[in-house]
């Protein structure tokens, strides 16, 4: 047994020193000088023959099993990767919607929710970078996941393993950073234009310069919104007859340009400048009439499915949905009328915050500003959309169509936020969007938000405030605390009802999507956030 026990003190030491000290071991000795210590040792009588004979039986089997040392790892990654990092959140939710209608009807959701994202992300020799991250639910909007909402108790259809993010990267230096695939919103932009869930798919280049107390940056995103295949079919081929096929992708193209300024240790502020294109949309009126479905391409309508009670097709409630496009008109996504139609939109945003750092608090008032240039064509086809609409049902429906609403064409978002210093804050990061998080530290935010009916991209917007429904205003208030560093506490309530009376609340939310328009609208969320 002493012999044992010398044996494995003499491996432990060279590899300590080894580590500690980044001195070589000494060679091992060979086997015959082994050997002869060991008979050594069994003629002085300090270990018995017995003893040697055990050793090397051990010796033998750990060299015919090849078991290797505990200190090595079995996940190999290539040389190549310098830095891997694992990273995700389990979230839990507990939220109350309601929502009614102009003539008193209402519907109220009461759900217990869940979601799981989770992640590698690092970088590889040469400068380059990667991530990618799963996660429950389907929705590009959302990842949560309603519990009891499979087909069966306890079930699993609910919830489902998607990839949420997945992409490759190059950075030279601090100037520039250019990323390829399903990214992290790589803008400096807030909730009221884009939900936090989306990670937009494509290309995008981001430049800094720093010159003096301004750090200058410009961003530019080339995305791919929607993939038509076969994007050309000649006359005769799919099953078309004589139809022929031709839908172009669409991209949306985003160009941006904005600053930091240090004005002080304490005080800063920043700003940015954005122009939202949209490329390749195709009218499905000038196809089959349904190879472009969802008909991102037709005129965005907004409207509910109301038409009166002596109409061909009466619709007396309030709802846009559900009709299995069993009414003639511009539908798209179950609605009667279309409320995903990107047509005429060249959306100027203005996100912009200001900054100061107290001792052991940070206060922060932002907000931002977008004007659709197009507006007006917008309203245009929205109101000549649903008076087609109406013209369908036979004898003419009970009510008239509007005239076109060309003011409605902008959106603003004006807030305020407090909260301990030690987490970094932004227009979509902290405590409560779960981005950051310390023991003991806290953040309260609140916001007021205006959204007309034809200034935003119906698409993008955040499904929770406000239902993700545009002409809608109303006050956003939320509060976070941070009971570890990994776990975070969160409630959030909002409000909003209808601007303009004459519109429907145009957007298509699959949480609410049975009430257009939704006359007013409340939200209250309970989360337990846990960070990795």
């Amino acid at each position: 047994m002493g012999l044992a026990g010398f044996g494995a003190t003499q491996g432990w030491c060279a590899d300590d020193n080894n580590a500690t000290n980044s001195v070589a071991p000494a060679a091992a000795p060979s086997a015959a000088t082994v050997d002869g210590l060991m008979n050594l040792f069994v003629k002085k009588g300090f270990v018995s023959q017995e003893e040697v004979d055990q050793v090397k039986a051990e010796a033998d089997a750990y060299q015919t099993n090849a078991v290797p040392p505990s200190s090595l790892s079995k996940w190999k990654i290539s040389d190549g990767v310098k830095q891997i990092e694992l990273f995700g959140d389990i979230r839990l939710r507990y939220e109350d919607r309601y929502a009614n209608d102009p003539t008193g009807g209402r519907v109220d959701m009461q759900r217990e929710r869940y979601s799981l994202r989770v992640g590698l992300r690092g970088t590889f020799l040469d400068d380059f970078y990667y991530g990618m991250r799963l996660e429950t639910s389907s929705n590009p909007r959302s990842s949560w996941v309603t519990a009891g909402g499979s087909s069966g108790p306890y079930g699993k259809s609910a919830a489902s393993i998607n990839v949420g993010q997945a992409y490759l990267g190059w950075k030279q230096g601090h100037w520039l950073d250019v990323t390829l695939g399903k990214m992290p919103n790589p803008l400096y932009t807030t909730t009221m234009v884009w939900s936090g869930s989306i990670n937009p798919e494509g290309a995008s280049e981001q430049f800094k310069y720093t010159v003096g107390e301004m750090d200058f940056f410009a961003t530019f995103g080339q995305f791919v919104y929607q993939d038509f295949n076969p994007n050309n079919i000649s006359s005769g081929l799919g099953g078309l007859g004589s139809f022929t096929q031709s839908t172009p992708d669409i991209y949306q193209v985003a160009w941006q340009g904005g600053l930091t300024y240090h004005i002080t240790d304490r005080l800063s502020a920043k700003a940015a400048a954005t122009i939202y294109q949209y490329f390749g949309l195709h009218p499905s009126t000038t196809d089959s009439g349904n190879s472009s479905a969802p008909y991102y391409g037709d005129a965005y309508v907004g409207q509910g499915a109301y038409t009166g009670p002596k109409s061909t097709y009466p619709v007396n409630g309030w709802s846009g949905y559900g009709l299995n496009n069993t009414i003639p008109g511009y539908q798209s996504q179950g609605y009667a009328n279309n409320q995903v139609g990107i047509n005429k939109l060249l959306v100027l945003e203005v996100p912009a915050e200001i900054t100061y750092k107290f001792d052991k608090l940070t206060a922060r008032i932002f907000g931002d500003f977008a004007y659709n240039f197009e507006g007006n064509q917008r309203a245009d086809a929205a109101s000549a959309g649903y008076a087609a609409y109406l013209a369908n049902q036979l004898p003419v429906a009970t009510i008239n169509t509007f005239a076109p609403q060309t003011s409605q064409v902008k959106a603003y978002q004006i807030g305020f936020g407090l909260g301990s210093t030690n987490v970094v804050y932004g227009q979509t990061q902290g405590l409560v969007y779960g981005t950051g998080s310390a023991k003991n530290a806290w953040e309260f935010r609140t916001y007021w938000q205006h959204i007309e009916q034809y200034s935003l991209d119906p698409n993008l917007l955040d499904t929770d405030f406000f239902n993700g429904l545009e002409n809608m205003q109303g006050v956003y208030v939320a509060f976070a605390y941070g009971f570890s560093a990994n776990v975070i506490g969160t409630v959030r309530y909002g409000y909003a009802d209808r601007i303009d009376s004459t519109l429907g609340t145009g957007g298509s939310s699959q949480d609410i999507p049975q009430i257009n328009p939704v006359n007013s609208y409340s939200i209250f969320q309970l989360d337990m956030t846990l960070r990795f």
